[in-house]
């Protein structure tokens, strides 16, 4: 945030003033609930976790996506480390976690679907239209692959595996077939999958109308569909870039291509970027705070008997 400056953070917050922010912030946190919804709906019955587990566990997981130095993929293992400290198994949060990232992907493509859509209505003579439909096709294709490598690579690993490592790997192919077990039952429940599918679609829909919300405190004269373009098209970049840490650069650089492409300044959409870390920041630093007043509070219970808690 240094790096993109402070100074220009909180000019942009004095051009929208705080109610305009506070307004931002209640509507990721309404995103929040149904994106935890959407996790919550694909686990089977589990009696011993509280509601708001899998709402909590999503909270961290794009916390520390968004605000530590780490890939996506950190969050989606913390965000799964979250749910076990509520008495969810760690082979159920490893698979519920797998499965909702997947269904999310797929819904994001469809997301992406419709930017396409309205980016070839709105402007037919865009460069951009080619290599984005290629890249949605790659996507697909990878979407299906992951599918296909959950009920079927995991086996084949573990077989291999006891085979080169005998005993040691007795626990880590329990382990793997724990949360196999997990992911087929997940999978088995269509209509979980569908209704989840569906919130996920709703979560990134509402993703564009934050943004939509952002362009127009600033000042922009822009309607809803263009802003759902820009959004779904800056969602795919950001897909493929999942390995920079808090998509630094890359989120920028996207608000202000697409911008561009639907009349926008390059930096109005550079303000609408930081906005969107600006409420990142506001809302992951309290949770994940408070996550690890938990991990802290969980260490200090632990019984030691000479072992150190992990």
């Amino acid at each position: 945030m240094g790096y993109l400056g402070f100074d220009s953070i909180v000019g942009t917050l004095a051009v929208i003033g705080w109610s305009g922010f506070v307004t931002l912030l209640i509507w990721q946190t309404g995103l929040f609930l149904v994106l935890g919804a959407a996790w919550e709906l694909i686990v089977p019955r589990r009696p011993s976790a509280p509601p708001w587990t899998f709402l909590w566990g999503r909270m961290v997981r794009d916390s520390a996506g968004n605000c530590l130095p780490l890939s996506q993929m950190g969050g989606f293992v913390l965000g799964a480390r979250a749910v076990t400290l509520h008495g969810v198994s760690w082979p159920r949060a490893a698979a519920s976690t797998v499965v909702d990232v997947t269904i999310e992907f797929l819904a994001q493509i469809a997301f992406a679907v419709v930017g396409l859509t309205i980016l070839l209505i709105r402007a037919p003579g865009s460069s951009l239209a080619g290599p984005l439909a290629g890249a949605l096709l790659a996507a697909v294709a990878a979407g299906v692959g992951f599918i296909w490598a959950q009920y079927r690579a995991a086996p084949v690993f573990t077989r291999l595996g006891r085979r080169i490592a005998r005993e040691w790997f007795v626990q880590a192919g329990e382990g793997v077939d724990a949360v196999q077990g997990e992911l087929r039952e997940m999978y088995r429940r269509t209509l979980s999958i569908a209704l989840g599918s569906a919130l996920h679609l709703a979560g990134w829909i509402g993703t564009g109308v934050a943004a939509w919300l952002a362009y127009s405190l600033l000042g922009a004269d822009i309607d809803l569909a263009s802003v759902l373009a820009v959004e779904a098209l800056l969602s795919a970049v950001l897909g493929l870039a999942f390995f920079v840490p808090g998509s630094l650069g890359v989120q920028e650089a996207g608000y202000a291509l697409f911008g561009t492409i639907f009349g926008l300044p390059p930096e109005l959409s550079i303000g609408v970027s930081l906005l969107r870390r600006a409420r990142d920041l506001a809302l992951g630093i309290p949770i994940l705070l408070v996550w690890q007043l938990a991990e802290a509070r969980r260490l200090r219970s632990a019984p030691t008997n000479g072992v150190t808690p992990s």
